[in-house]
């Protein structure tokens, strides 16, 4: 089993890399080292959905983001996207986003991109031995008074937890979406941002503070005030280990006393946690005072 998940994989990265080229079945069989046949069959079987439509997905969702932050033809993004025709384009983003490109381009709304995660990576590792003691680095930070428009959860405390009940999907959603930092976050909330019966854990995407765009159905808005950050940094990482990279930056954060800047932990406002990028390291931001 643990080979044909290497072999996904294998397949999933190739297609990334590649993404704006012509990906044949060919290339993958070549990747997964198996016929054309096996390989398509243990995509289906451990993704899901087709190669194809698993391309056409991802192509679909990067040019949304084109849509959004770029002034290009409609034609030049369909066609580098990998379609034939205009009309073709706009009939496969509707039925993918349920918006047209135009409308879309003109006034973007949020939309769920296609985020998928590595079928090796699906789940944490608990048989990880920690090889060597990496660098953390601190860096002070402020943030703004701002909005947040979070998805909350049930009882969630982390990751996992929180795609249980709330489901991967949401990620896309906030993608879509222009933040003041350029990505979504992840939020540990403090008591008093905490409804009754939903989770500590959620994530969101922070807005300006004067922010009057649309808000996503089931979505919430929650201001925060400004604050300053300690930004925890780790190392940049193999992407198979990124649950040894998280688990080294908690223990330096457990160990770490603000004291010895001035500084103590501030619990009256979110704990953050930003994408575990395996290229630029794991970043968490705690608040103090």
């Amino acid at each position: 089993m643990d080979e044909h998940i290497e072999a996904v994989q294998r397949m999933q990265d190739f297609i990334h890399k590649n993404l704006d080229s012509n990906i044949t079945m060919a290339d993958l069989s070549k990747e997964a080292k198996y016929s054309p046949w096996y390989s398509y069959r243990l995509f289906v079987a451990l993704l899901g959905k087709t190669p194809a439509v698993y391309i056409r997905r991802l192509r679909l969702s990067k040019s949304a983001l084109k849509l959004r932050d770029e002034r290009k033809k409609i034609i030049d993004i369909a066609l580098e996207s990998g379609f034939d025709s205009v009309d073709g384009y706009q009939r496969a983003f509707y039925r993918e986003f349920g918006c047209n490109p135009y409308e879309y381009a003109s006034c973007p709304i949020p939309i769920y991109l296609f985020k998928p995660y590595g079928v090796k990576y699906a789940k944490p590792r608990k048989d990880v031995n920690m090889k060597e003691v990496k660098n953390v680095f601190i860096q002070e930070i402020e943030k703004p008074e701002r909005k947040v428009i979070v998805k909350r959860g049930k009882k969630a405390k982390h990751y996992f937890e929180y795609c249980e009940e709330v489901g991967c999907g949401v990620w896309g959603l906030l993608m879509s979406m222009k933040s003041i930092n350029g990505e979504p976050v992840c939020l540990w909330l403090p008591k008093q941002y905490i409804k009754p019966g939903t989770s500590e854990y959620v994530q969101g995407v922070e807005v300006p503070i004067d922010y009057s765009g649309n808000i996503p159905d089931g979505f919430e808005v929650i201001e925060l005030p400004k604050c300053k950050y300690l930004m925890f940094h780790g190392e940049p990482f193999e992407e198979s280990e990124f649950g040894e990279a998280i688990q080294q930056l908690w223990d330096a954060i457990e160990k770490y006393d603000p004291k010895i800047i001035g500084y103590c932990w501030d619990d009256s406002n979110p704990r953050i946690q930003l994408e575990p990028i395996g290229t630029r390291g794991y970043i968490e931001m705690l608040p103090v005072k």
